[in-house]
């Protein structure tokens, strides 16, 4: 079992062990353990078929699995729902809702909810509360739909892909909006493909590769461990690796047709680019990255992150 380093010595608040799941001939989880501290944003990574969706599903009681399953100190089925939230990746409401109805119908699914106005307000959502869900943009239906999970105040918060679709800003105001339940006492279970997402929100970070909890930590010690040292990423002509670290005289590696330059200081930058000029490369640009948990990603799955997740990265940076 994957012990959690604990903000405090409250239990935990979920707990998976030896947690498996099969659909056919198909793995979708593969021994599975962790333990997730009360306060704790918990953040899941991984490849699309890695298995973060069936993880949340068992943690939420939605999926029979073999192994054992707490929340809050019981199993999933029988935690008051009061207590614990869901935002799954796919939502659909109904079109002809308002922003505001929406919000209360899920409000009047509880014994004790908070404020509509508060909720709405928390989702940036205030002036258009009135506005039909079908009319929308699909930023603000985004919103929409994460307020349907913060109505009951949860003690557990599970988010799937929560900020898919909402521009840079509202997902910024999102992001403070989840580091404030935490700071309350709320656990976050957080699935996303937004590296600079859980690298600014999770206090630890599980990587799923083939239905296995292939690493866990906090995204420095997964950067330290994992990432590598800081380098150029180069574009342009003529980009032969073997060639280009003949030139610079450092280890070169090809992604998809960018050349990343490894251990290169940022004080090196303007050499390297001038002995790669020298070497007959025509650059067109080139970036000096220190680690991050992008590198962490790329290292521990082999995969490039997919065209969404690079869209969102750009937009972050």
């Amino acid at each position: 079992m994957v012990e959690a380093e604990a903000k405090s010595e409250t239990a935990p608040a979920l707990v998976a062990e030896d947690v498996r799941k099969r659909y056919g001939d198909t793995v979708a989880l593969d021994g599975v353990s962790l333990s997730v501290p009360e306060g704790e944003v918990f953040g899941l990574v991984g490849p699309n078929g890695a298995g973060k969706t069936t993880l949340v599903r068992a943690l939420t009681g939605t999926t029979r699995c073999d192994g054992e399953i707490y929340v809050l100190g019981a199993a999933p089925a029988s935690v008051d729902p009061d207590r614990i939230s869901l935002l799954p990746q796919s939502f659909h409401p109904a079109d002809r809702l308002t922003a505001r109805e929406l919000i209360e119908y899920y409000a009047g699914l509880y014994d004790d909810p908070r404020s509509v106005d508060g909720v709405l307000d928390d989702v940036g959502l205030t002036d258009t509360a009135e506005t039909w869900y079908e009319n929308l943009s699909g930023g603000q239906q985004r919103r929409a739909c994460v307020g349907t999970a913060l109505v009951n105040d949860p003690d557990v918060l599970f988010l799937d892909e929560p900020t898919t679709g909402i521009d840079p800003a509202g997902r910024r105001s999102l992001w403070s909006l989840v580091e404030e339940l935490a700071a309350g006492g709320t656990t976050v279970l957080l699935t996303s493909h937004s590296m600079a997402e859980v690298e600014r929100l999770a206090d630890r970070v599980g990587l799923l590769r083939d239905g296995s909890l292939v690493a866990v930590g906090s995204p420095t010690e997964l950067i330290d461990t994992h990432a590598g040292d800081s380098h150029l990423l180069v574009e342009g002509r003529n980009l032969d690796a073997s060639a280009v670290a003949d030139a610079v005289g450092a280890t070169v590696d090809d992604r998809d047709g960018t050349l990343v330059v490894r251990n290169v200081a940022l004080a090196d930058v303007g050499r390297v680019v001038d002995d790669l000029k020298s070497a007959g490369v025509d650059v067109e640009s080139f970036t000096w990255s220190e680690p991050s948990l992008e590198d962490v990603y790329l290292q521990l799955t082999g995969d490039a992150l997919d065209d969404g997740a690079k869209a969102t990265l750009e937009a972050e940076r």
